[in-house]
Formats: structure tokens, C-alpha cells, sequence
């Protein structure tokens, strides 16, 4: 599995698109830092984008890596290989490498601002930690669908659905739901919906340790008084390794009833 992961992982890093994804962050993050003098504000900023636009690239990416190396993967098939192996590792490494450009992209213009050593390090430190559960999780949802799907089209068609699902339009779903039951308790309701959306769990998490809850009304106060504290810092960064872990377990059991 090791040598496939490094396979995968140098293969990505050769890529040219890889350092455009470098490059675009490192870019971001000179041009947010020099405009902003308020690191909380370019972290804001920096959440917005990475909120998208990470999972967007882990999906496009996880997909057509799978795709491009299918004839790759079966040659390794052929060998006393087990199938779980190759596919973890290839996983692996394409969230390894993407996980990389973004920490080195957003990390870079930070060292070299001298704010490494600055109050904003845990907002910034938390913003880096989100953007890897976020390629790990969306890597792996297109890899399950990747799995699911031997068309190529059909394939990327249902990994840009699943990414537009959990980016835009369980939002409005979620936004129409508190509108039509606004007369009932939902509290409980808000906490698990957000659970049930790694993207709007990662939002709230960002948003909530720059203290601005203020602005989501009511619900930013239900967030508050759990998220706010450890116990619910805790229970966050957990269910978004089961964002990980779950998708991982799909992937084993599609991989031992697959005809390559």
C-alpha cells in the first residue's frame, strides 16, 4: 500500500494542475494578507473560498484520478495484490498531495508575514485542519462513486451532483425547513442537519472561533452553546472523521463484490 501511496502521491505532484492549485492558493493568500490588516478578516475570506472550492477540486480530482489509472489498477489486479491496497493507497495520495498544496499555498504567505507567531495562528491553524477533513471526505466520496459508476460521464455528472448537493442545495433545503417549522423547536433539528453536511460543519466551526456567531440570529446561538464549548469542538472533529471513516468502510465492501 505504501508504494502505491507514493506512486500516486509523486504522480499527482508531477502534475501540472497540481501546481496551479499551489500557485492559486499561494496567490490567494499574499493578495488577502497584504489588503488585510485584520488576519480575522482574511480568514473569513480564505473560509469562503476554501468552504467551495476544496471540496470541488477533491471531487473533480478523486474522480478523474480513478478514471485515468483505471488501466493502471488493473494491471496491479493482476498481481498478489490485495484490492483494498491499491485503492486505499491511490486515495491516499491524491488527498495527501491536495491536502499539501493547500497547507503550503496558505501557509507560505503566512510565515512570511511573520504572523506565525500571532493571536489569529489557532483560526488560521483550524481553517488548514478543515480544508484536509474536506479533501479526505470529498476525495472519498468521488472515489465511492467512481466505484459505483464504469461510465465516465455518468461518473463525473453524479460527483458534480453530490459536490452541488452538499454545497448549495441542501442549504436551501435546510433554510426552507426552519422557515416552514419556525414555530417548533428545532434546535436539535439545526445541530444534526449541520452534522449531516460536512461543508456547513466545517463552516460553523471556522465561524464560531472567530466569535461572530452573532450574525447567524438564533441559530448562531443554539451553534454557540454547543459547539462553543469542548465537549462540542470534540464531537465536531469527530463526526468529520466519520465524514472519512464511513465513506472508507462503503469503498472496502464496493471493492470485494467489484468485477474489474
Amino acid at each position: 500500500m505504501l508504494k502505491i501511496l507514493k506512486y500516486s502521491f509523486y504522480d499527482l505532484m508531477r502534475s501540472r494542475w497540481s501546481y496551479v492549485y499551489f500557485g492559486f492558493y499561494l496567490l490567494l493568500g499574499f493578495v488577502l494578507l497584504f489588503l488585510n490588516n485584520d488576519v480575522s478578516k482574511a480568514v473569513i475570506t480564505l473560509m469562503n473560498i476554501i468552504i467551495v472550492l476544496t471540496p470541488l477540486i477533491g471531487t473533480i480530482f478523486g474522480v478523474m484520478y480513478y478514471y485515468n489509472s483505471k488501466e493502471f489498477t488493473e494491471l496491479l489486479l493482476a498481481q498478489p495484490i490485495q484490492r483494498s491496497h491499491i485503492i486505499r493507497g491511490q486515495y491516499v495520495g491524491v488527498s495527501l498531495s491536495l491536502t499539501l498544496s493547500l497547507v503550503l499555498g496558505l501557509g507560505i504567505p503566512f510565515v512570511l508575514y511573520g504572523l506565525f507567531m500571532s493571536a489569529a495562528i489557532f483560526d488560521f491553524g483550524l481553517l488548514l485542519v478543515v480544508g484536509a477533513f474536506l479533501n479526505f471526505i470529498f476525495v472519498a466520496l468521488s472515489y465511492n462513486i467512481a466505484l459505483s459508476t464504469e461510465n465516465k460521464i455518468k461518473g463525473f455528472g453524479y460527483a458534480i451532483l453530490m459536490w452541488l448537493m452538499l454545497a448549495v442545495i441542501y442549504d436551501g433545503l435546510f433554510m426552507i425547513s426552519l422557515l416552514l417549522f419556525n414555530e417548533y423547536p428545532l434546535d436539535t433539528f439545526s445541530l444534526a442537519a449541520t452534522m449531516f453536511n460536512p461543508i456547513d460543519l466545517s463552516r460553523i466551526l471556522i465561524l464560531l472561533q472567530l466569535d461572530i456567531s452573532a450574525l447567524l440570529g438564533y441559530t448562531g446561538a443554539v451553534f454557540k452553546k454547543f459547539f462553543g464549548t469542548s465537549f462540542g469542538m470534540l464531537s465536531s472533529l469527530l463526526v468529520l472523521v466519520l465524514w472519512v471513516w464511513l465513506p472508507l468502510l462503503r469503498m472496502n465492501w464496493k471493492l470485494k463484490k467489484k468485477d474489474f
